[in-house]
């Protein structure tokens, strides 16, 4: 840490605008830097350390007061009785050679009686198409469908979405992906939701069973960023604008999906399942988010890089394809999460007592995250290092698709023109819908 002393002086100490400034209220500024800077330099670190504070603490109580708001498919009973009705689970599978066997076989322990699951094989090329038609022959009652050509207009998991819910039979749909583990209450129980709440559409938040402090960093700054973004306990408020969708767990009753427009309303979207719950909030469904973590599960990501990777496709999409947007969500990274660990070092007197209150917020949040999420509180270690990593996803995220024009996902190119074209995400939100 730099210092200069000066005859008579205190030590000056170099503040986060990169500029030497007084030690701490009442200390005297360096005389070896002109008044008018030190001064500056003291009102820009008060300004951004109140501004850091003030929005962290307002997140922190808008999110852990939301998390109380939402109810938890745990504590709803599952349905009994003879007249149930007929559940179709849709599963995309697009290279998932890896992990699709125990998924299948999470749905085939379902408790529920009457359910189909429909399985479709969107191009793959590493073995999935071996592994699904081998747990056929074992399991007659799967269906198996293969797709070997994309039409033109469409990404691929929207497609396969698309194509498995129109040769679906039952009177809801649920739709997952091919890692997704769920407990064999889960159908019984989300049925049991949707029947009693009357509902259309309920989507679930499922616990992650990732290894890594740094990466399960980055997932709860991810989950902690969304639930201020979409307010998820606020979606089943018919005069709410507010709306959710998870791609791991979309139940929805089959009509009110249909008349809604379904994935061809969003053939073109990287965002479909919180667009799935756009559209049908729009249409008027009434729609719910519970907490699913004791039911549903997944191995979301092995690595940071891969979730670097996973973020390719997303990022800039959930931004709107806009450089402002993105510019904007770094910046407001820099000021919550960034920014007050080097103010707590580098400022001194209010400054750092600001930044130190908002990075002792963001710890707590964080740890009410983990206790939500059922996980480690030990990976709230990794808080000081993931915001460089998800703004260094985000901005290559953006550069990527900037610069090829478009993005790469699963093996196709989609074009950014047409990418560019689809519906913002957040314009119901936070603009015109």
């Amino acid at each position: 840490m730099m210092s200069c002393e000066v005859a008579g002086k205190d030590n000056c100490r170099m503040g986060i605008s990169g500029v030497m400034i007084g030690n701490g209220a009442g200390q005297a500024a360096c005389p070896l830097i002109p008044a008018s800077i030190n001064g500056a330099s003291m009102n820009f670190s008060l300004i951004l350390s109140l501004v850091s504070f003030t929005a962290t603490l307002y997140i922190c109580l808008e999110v852990i007061a939301g998390l109380r708001k939402m109810g938890n498919l745990q504590g709803v009973a599952p349905l009994a009785g003879e007249d149930v009705p007929r559940v179709s689970v849709i599963v995309p599978a697009c290279n998932e050679a890896k992990t699709i066997e125990p998924a299948l076989l999470s749905l085939l322990n379902q408790d529920y009686e009457d359910i189909e699951i429909i399985v479709i094989n969107d191009r793959s090329i590493d073995g999935t198409g071996g592994v699904v038609r081998r747990l056929q022959r074992e399991h007659p009652q799967l269906q198996v469908y293969d797709i070997g050509e994309l039409p033109d207009g469409w990404l691929g998991k929207t497609h396969a979405l698309d194509f498995g819910a129109s040769r679906a039979g039952g009177e809801y749909l649920v739709f997952t992906d091919a890692d997704i583990m769920m407990k064999k209450s889960t159908i019984s129980r989300a049925v049991a939701r949707m029947r009693r709440g009357r509902l259309d559409h309920l989507s679930l938040f499922f616990k992650t069973d990732t290894v890594g402090w740094i990466l399960n960093s980055m997932i709860i700054d991810a989950g902690a960023s969304l639930l201020l973004l979409f307010k998820p306990w606020l979606a089943r408020d018919p005069q709410s604008r507010y709306f959710m969708g998870v791609g791991a767990f979309n139940m929805v009753r089959t009509q009110a999906y249909r008349e809604a427009g379904g994935h061809r309303m969003i053939r073109m979207h990287p965002i479909d399942d919180i667009m799935l719950g756009k559209i049908l909030k729009r249409y008027g469904c009434r729609q719910e988010c519970l907490l699913g973590y004791d039911l549903v599960s997944v191995r979301w990501y092995a690595t940071v890089g891969a979730m670097v990777d996973g973020l390719m496709k997303n990022a800039f999409a959930l931004m709107d394809f806009s450089l402002s947007h993105t510019v904007l969500a770094v910046g407001a990274a820099v000021v919550l999460s960034i920014a007050p660990p080097w103010g707590i070092l580098f400022c001194g007197g209010p400054a750092r007592l600001f930044f130190l209150a908002a990075a002792g917020l963001r710890i707590f949040l964080s740890l009410h995250c983990c206790r939500f999420m059922k996980i480690s509180s030990w990976n709230v270690a990794g808080v000081l290092i993931s915001p460089y990593i998800t703004c260094y996803a985000v901005l290559k995220s953006t550069c990527l698709t900037m610069k090829n024009r478009g993005i790469r996902w699963r093996g196709t190119d989609y074009a950014l023109e047409k990418l560019k074209a689809t519906e913002p995400v957040l314009s119901r939100i936070y603009g015109k819908d």
